[in-house]
């Protein structure tokens, strides 16, 4: 989703009404260990494919009407020993499955949650960040895999191991991020009683965002806020070079032809400054699009924020912005700046999701299957 180094978008629901809260621990009754298991789409591969299981090596292959093959024979899914199964010479905590997708093979894994959480901050934020950032990361990694558990209760899979989620690795964690997770064991943001949709991003240059004006739905505890200390980050402030030609290509890919580019404007600024709408002439015609949607087709690598100004250079398109992600919820920088400072994980969350609880994980959150941690 939002990789320390990159940043992702997820998709929202109807608009919530503001509520004020104070963002502290309740300690109430809960499963003790945790024991929600999260599926996690580690990747999908191409057919044929050859996996091992038990010390033994599998064959896969899809084949007709979305069926695969396994060693020859005709099955619709296969499931693996638990933590059994081996994947670029790592074991895939769980059980792991595989079935076709298109005329791909789907691998998901069911990973407990706290090793879940583990993964996510291994491929999310530097070992060697303050433990108070590293702990916050965990609380926000945990709050947001349970959101998506919920939210896609009925799918396949909850969560992918990749920027779309949250990045998930399967080597061992490092021995801070461990302790990051256990100091949070079973800790949940809530907003009225159920896990937050807990977005971050890399870095805000200097504000973050609300989910109204990125996604155009808000959540009362996804406001925009100002962040201070972020000039560590490598991504404070960015410039880069676009030729006509590939922003022109770009567009074509995604059915905006417009031709030979002649001009590009921005039409629209959010209250954090980021850009809402951006206006390209060509040839053939010209086209809007919001900033999001313009990233994307660019690549998030290019544009690593909508927070930019523009200017034309010699056949080209100049881009000069700061930060990194879509910009909504926690800073991961921001949070390093105020560990930095001696604030506590449990202000920084304050800080970023206000009006939110921090609760543990367990029974208490209801009978649903997706809500009672089992």
């Amino acid at each position: 989703m939002q990789a320390v180094f990159a940043g992702g978008e997820v998709g929202l629901a109807a608009v919530i009404a503001i509520a004020i809260a104070v963002v502290v621990p309740v300690r109430v009754e809960a499963a003790p260990d945790c024991d929600t298991t999260i599926r996690v789409l580690l990747e999908v591969r191409d057919s044929p494919m050859r996996l091992a299981d038990r010390g033994r090596a599998h064959r896969f292959e899809v084949v007709a009407d979305s069926r695969m093959r396994v060693d020859g024979v005709e099955r619709s899914t296969w499931r693996g020993g638990a933590g059994a199964s081996r994947l670029g010479g790592h074991r895939v905590p769980g059980v792991l499955s595989v079935f076709p997708q298109g005329e791909k093979l789907a691998l998901v894994a069911e990973v407990p949650l706290e090793i879940y959480v583990a993964g996510v901050l291994m491929g999310e934020v530097p070992r060697a960040w303050e433990a108070e950032a590293l702990r916050a990361q965990a609380v926000v990694s945990r709050s947001y895999g349970l959101h998506q558990r919920a939210a896609r209760a009925r799918g396949p899979y909850h969560v992918e191991a990749n920027t779309r989620d949250q990045v998930f690795e399967l080597s061992e964690p490092a021995e801070t991020l461990r302790k990051a997770v256990e100091a949070t064991r079973c800790e949940v943001l809530t907003w009225r009683g159920r896990p937050i949709l807990a977005a971050y991003h890399s870095a805000s240059g200097g504000r973050t965002a609300s989910s109204q004006e990125v996604w155009g739905t808000g959540r009362a505890y996804l406001r925009s806020t100002e962040v201070k200390g972020e000039e560590v980050s490598p991504d404070t402030y960015w410039r880069t070079r676009v030729s006509r030609t590939t922003i022109g290509d770009a567009l074509a890919a995604i059915g905006r032809d417009v031709g030979d580019i002649w001009s590009a404007q921005v039409i629209g600024r959010s209250e954090s400054g980021r850009v809402l709408e951006i206006r390209i002439v060509g040839n053939l015609g010209d086209t809007r699009l919001s900033g999001s949607k313009f990233r994307m087709a660019l690549g998030e690598s290019v544009l690593k924020s909508t927070l930019f100004e523009l200017s034309a250079e010699d056949g080209a398109f100049v881009f000069v912005g700061s930060g990194r992600g879509h910009g909504v919820g926690m800073s991961q920088w921001g949070a390093q700046a105020m560990a930095r400072r001696g604030v506590s994980y449990r202000e920084i969350l304050e800080r970023f999701y206000p009006g939110t609880k921090l609760r543990e994980w367990g029974r208490h959150f209801g009978d649903n299957e997706e809500f009672a941690g089992r």
